[in-house]
């Protein structure tokens, strides 16, 4: 198993609406359910996995898309802010290492922990 802490690592900044191009990636029986801004591009979570864009080089042009199958998630925790906190944040341990994504105060933490819930358990 690759040794992935701090190697992903996410902020979702705030929800967005879900991309049209986005249904490209989807497969039969998967549907979005809610959208995050990320750094400069957006993450997509579906009732099946979360799909992360990361825009890379100068112009942007490059993208790696990452598939976070809800299927590989062995356990998860999700943390809220408090009153100094800027950032909630949950982290995922998978199959393939632990995961980390940071939420900006605008994110319903409560919201996602339901989707994943509803997804892995």
């Amino acid at each position: 198993m690759a040794d992935l802490q701090g190697m992903l690592s996410w902020t979702f900044s705030q929800e967005v609406p879900v991309p049209e191009e986005i249904s490209e990636l989807l497969i039969n029986g998967e549907e979005a359910q809610v959208a995050y801004k990320t750094v400069r591009d957006v993450a997509v979570v579906t009732n099946k996995r979360f799909i992360i864009a990361d825009k890379q080089g100068i112009t942007g042009k490059k993208v790696e898309v990452y598939s976070v199958p809800f299927n590989s998630i062995n356990m998860y925790s999700t943390e809220n802010a408090g009153r100094l906190d800027l950032n909630s944040e949950i982290e995922l341990w998978t199959r393939a290492g632990q995961m980390k994504i940071n939420l900006g105060r605008g994110v319903d933490i409560r919201k996602l922990d339901k989707i994943i819930a509803e997804a892995i358990l």
